[in-house]
């Protein structure tokens, strides 16, 4: 598909900490050997950023480190919380080219805890993300977003408080509504695989605006469709770009330039 784009690309949101760590090397190599200028690697959690500062300074200027907690997981301590937003301010003390993220809301855990009858408390998820969003602004860093469905809503009243204007929904999915306010914004999304045969991704990747749009694919993530029992790879997120063109009616290799300018500029890569 590269060859096919006749452009280079970017993987707009990685994990590289959840592969193995032997895996790790192997997997940017590839990657960049197959025409990836640059992957964005976001955190998980404390440990998973110290994990992705350490790859960002082994391969500068082509893993472009995101530093935050994924929400689909427990709340930690307060000491916990205050010591990630001390590292991260040490990190742009330091000149250090870094993201916020990934951080966001709990949609999944949530549903699931209220489909089983259980009670679950969005408050602390509301707070944290309230407090990213913060250091966001404060800093003048880009922010990278779990928010899908309902979730987009608070999550954009939240950036919308603290004034953010550069904020990235990866893997979104949601109503007209808030993809209307959300392009409004100029806030931007990535899409995955799944473009290859998810109705619902393909619909919005054919409606959103072109300068607004990335590609990625959550690596480790497996995906189904042409991809089913393959390896999630850096490169799938190029291949991407070959189905948004598609449902745009554009030339392949014009929509990989777009998909390529659009990453470099909203994270300085």
């Amino acid at each position: 598909m590269t060859e096919e784009a006749g452009a280079s690309w970017i993987d707009a949101h990685l994990h590289v900490d959840l592969y193995a760590a032997e895996e790790r090397v192997r997997l940017l190599e590839e990657a960049f050997e197959e025409g990836a200028q640059a992957v964005v690697a976001v955190s998980m959690h404390l440990a998973s950023s110290r994990v992705n500062r350490e790859l960002a300074l082994q391969y500068l200027g082509r893993l472009h480190p995101a530093y935050g907690f994924h929400p689909e997981q427990p709340i930690p301590s307060r000491g916990e919380i205050d010591q990630l937003f001390g590292w991260i301010r040490t990190r742009h003390e330091a000149g250090e080219p870094f993201a916020i993220g990934e951080v966001g809301l709990p949609y999944y855990t949530r549903s699931e805890a209220e489909a089983a009858g259980e009670s679950f408390d969005e408050q602390p998820y509301l707070a944290l993300l309230d407090r990213f969003a913060a250091l966001a602004s404060e800093l003048d860093r880009p922010i990278v977003l779990h928010a899908v469905y309902e979730d987009a809503d608070k999550a954009c009243d939240i950036l919308a408080k603290h004034n953010v204007r550069r904020a990235h929904f990866h893997w979104f999915k949601g109503g007209e509504a808030v993809v209307r306010r959300m392009a409004a914004s100029g806030y931007m999304i990535s899409v995955t695989p799944d473009v290859a045969y998810e109705e619902e991704i393909r619909q919005l990747a054919e409606r959103y605006p072109l300068e607004l749009t990335m590609a990625e694919t959550d690596g480790p993530w497996p995906f189904e469709g042409p991809y089913a029992g393959k390896p999630t790879r850096p490169a799938m997120a190029a291949d991407a770009a070959k189905h948004i063109a598609a449902l745009k009616r554009l030339p392949v290799q014009e929509t990989a330039k777009w998909l390529l300018a659009n990453t470099r500029r909203f994270y300085g890569i």
